[in-house]
């Protein structure tokens, strides 16, 4: 009976997300009340469960809104228009350099796990490059969604942050292990990036180039600039990241310091900070709410042993004889699971069904958490149709959605493919 009621909240709730019928945080807490209830819980047990599921995801969701507002504060006070400018500089009307620095840069920015702010960035500073050059004009947003792909796995993006909410675990042990993987992904789009711009360069020839990034800044962008801090700023980040991957201090309070410590140096008056906050605020708020929605959701599936039922019954299904394939199987498709799946659905719906059969195998649930960030929704998500954000990044290209699938797929799964190869012979997941 629990497997059934089981089984029927997670196709409940994909139905009700995919069709758009409510929004994810209503069904999150909904759909897993109901069943709950008609399981024969009592509102005082579903109380306690909803109370242990958000204890479990608490850390995550102060992790993410917090690593958010960081790095969205560095992207404000301009942290890395330096960078820009030494790129533009450099590619001069090279092609290939244009290309290859386009997949830099995009990488440097997307540090801040925010697709959307990444595709603004990297499109508004390299549009008119691509344009005045007269570049394949679906290399651009190809080469900006293959690059954002490996840098997506870090800790506080969103779907890293499910995958850590719904296996109740830290980005030191389910992301750290990855490392090895991100950077052979790194290496991948940089090689393809390279593989273009021979094309590119072939075909168009080296031409000269007229661009200053400053001047495509609006004026609000230049408001909230700080040239002055930019030293200070670098030191604090890279302190923050060299931190944050020697585990000195815990993630979470990590963030919240330095986010603190970015706002006050950056804009010491409580007008900006107030002004900063209100342009974020949004964001950090729409992320941070499902991650404690998402509490609610696993700690009643985990709380009323619903979880248990289905994995019992997945592993009934499974020949013992199979089953190491498991977390392989999950890395390979991650990738076009993302044309299918929301992140939503897949991390909150699939995952902890195939992470408790696995465990129940005797396999590390959090190889399947690490198999499927490999590409469901990090390397996927600028494909697929199912993120608001593949729209604004087409629509700023100004080109087709199918067009930009057809350039880009096949690129996107050989970065999946690849750090599949890299996890499996560093240990990450095992075959």
């Amino acid at each position: 009976m629990l497997a059934l009621l089981g089984f029927a909240t997670i196709a409940i709730f994909l139905l009700l997300i995919i069709t758009k019928r409510l929004s994810v945080n209503t069904a999150l807490v909904l759909v897993p009340l109901a069943m709950g209830a008609m399981a024969g819980f009592s509102p005082k047990e579903l109380g306690e469960m909803i109370l242990a599921g958000i204890k479990q995801v608490a850390p995550t969701g102060i992790l993410l809104m917090f690593a958010v507002l960081y790095f969205a504060t560095m992207l404000d006070a301009g942290l890395f228009d330096p960078i820009i400018a030494a790129i533009i500089r450099y590619v001069q009307g090279d092609p290939l350099k244009v290309i290859v620095g386009t997949a830099i840069l995009t990488m440097i920015v997307h540090l801040d796990g925010d697709g959307t702010a990444t595709f603004m960035i990297v499109m508004s500073a390299f549009l008119p490059i691509y344009r005045q050059l007269q570049i394949n004009r679906l290399v651009l947003p190809g080469i900006v969604a293959l690059s954002v792909g490996p840098l997506h796995l870090v800790p506080w993006s969103g779907t890293s942050a499910r995958a850590i909410s719904t296996l109740k675990t830290d980005a030191a042990q389910l992301i750290a292990p990855n490392i090895p993987a991100i950077l052979a992904g790194i290496v991948w789009v940089l090689a393809v990036a390279y593989w273009f711009g021979l094309k590119e360069r072939k075909r168009l020839g080296i031409n000269a180039l007229t661009f200053v990034h400053r001047d495509n800044l609006t004026d609000a962008q230049r408001q909230l600039r700080r040239p002055r801090l930019v030293w200070l700023n670098a030191i604090l980040t890279i302190g923050l990241i060299l931190t944050l991957m020697k585990g000195w201090v815990p993630a979470p309070a990590l963030f919240v310091t330095a986010s603190a410590l970015a706002l006050l140096i950056n804009y010491p008056k409580l007008s900006e900070q107030q002004q900063v906050l209100r342009a974020h605020g949004n964001n950090i708020f729409m992320v941070s709410s499902m991650i404690f929605a998402a509490g609610v959701f696993s700690g009643i599936l985990t709380g009323s042993k619903m979880i248990d039922a289905m994995a019992g019954s997945l592993v009934s299904a499974i020949p013992a004889q199979h089953a190491a394939w498991l977390p392989t199987l999950t890395a390979v498709t991650s990738m076009p699971a993302s044309l299918l799946f929301t992140p939503d659905a897949y991390y909150f719906g699939v995952i902890p069904i195939v992470s408790q059969s696995a465990a129940q195998f005797g396999i590390d649930p959090l190889e399947i958490g690490r198999a499927a960030l490999l590409g469901q929704m990090t390397v996927g998500f600028p494909v697929s149709p199912l993120t608001a954000s593949t729209f604004l990044l087409v629509g700023l290209a100004e080109v087709d959605l199918g067009d930009h699938q057809r350039f880009t797929l096949k690129w996107a799964f050989g970065t999946t493919l690849v750090m599949t190869i890299v996890a499996l012979l560093t240990g990450s997941i095992h075959l």
